[in-house]
């Protein structure tokens, strides 16, 4: 899926969400946007799945396309699990809106690849164990070409704990964009997007 949003912004009540914002990501591409906490993160995210409507600028292809094949992962508020659910209800849940058959073996095998016992709250999970059990889950849900993982670095700033669970999925093939910190993204072997700019680097191929 290629996906081109040109000057988005998002206006709640209280006035502007995100200021324009564009960017492109097509298959096999990664693209990192980063700002400051106040500048849009889920905003964005909301926008590029389709979830809510710009009130300026567009996205493309359609939001009813969107919806069917993008997925927003772990958006605070939005999308992330609540913390004090157990780990295997939380990997049960996604299996369920993934139209998963044999839910209880496959729960199973979920937890043995990532090392987490049933019980375990999920805010306990390691960051770099959350963001790759999450983004599995969302890439496991039928038709998911864009994957938009938010703000994986409020759980972890070292970008080695999610940029390679990201790079993964690209390889096989997906849209991947990952909202994060400024300060984060200063860590990053790659120059980001940014929230709130139209003139955007290239995003990074995943056979680079």
């Amino acid at each position: 899926m290629d996906v081109y949003a040109d000057r988005v912004v998002v206006t709640g009540a209280h006035g502007r969400l995100l200021e324009p914002t564009s960017l492109r990501v097509g298959p096999g591409e990664l693209a990192v946007v980063a700002g400051e906490p106040t500048a849009g993160h889920t905003a964005f995210g909301l926008a590029l799945t389709g979830r809510i409507a710009p009130s300026e600028g567009s996205v493309s292809p359609s939001a009813a396309e969107l919806r069917a094949h993008a997925v927003l992962v772990d958006a605070p508020a939005v999308t992330e699990p609540e913390p004090n659910l157990r780990v295997a209800d939380v990997i049960a849940e996604e299996l369920v809106l993934a139209g998963a058959r044999h839910r209880k073996s496959a729960t199973a095998r979920l937890l043995d690849e990532h090392g987490l016992a049933p019980g375990t709250r999920f805010e306990d999970v390691p960051g770099r164990t959350r963001v790759a059990l999450l983004t599995a889950l969302a890439a496991s849900r039928p038709g998911a070409e864009l994957l938009v993982i938010d703000t994986p670095d409020r759980h972890s700033s070292d970008p080695a704990d999610w940029l390679p669970t990201a790079m993964a999925h690209a390889k096989d093939g997906r849209a991947v964009v990952v909202l994060c910190g400024t300060s984060t993204a200063l860590r990053l072997p790659l120059t980001p997007a940014r929230l709130g700019e139209s003139d955007q680097p290239a995003p990074l191929e995943s056979s680079l």
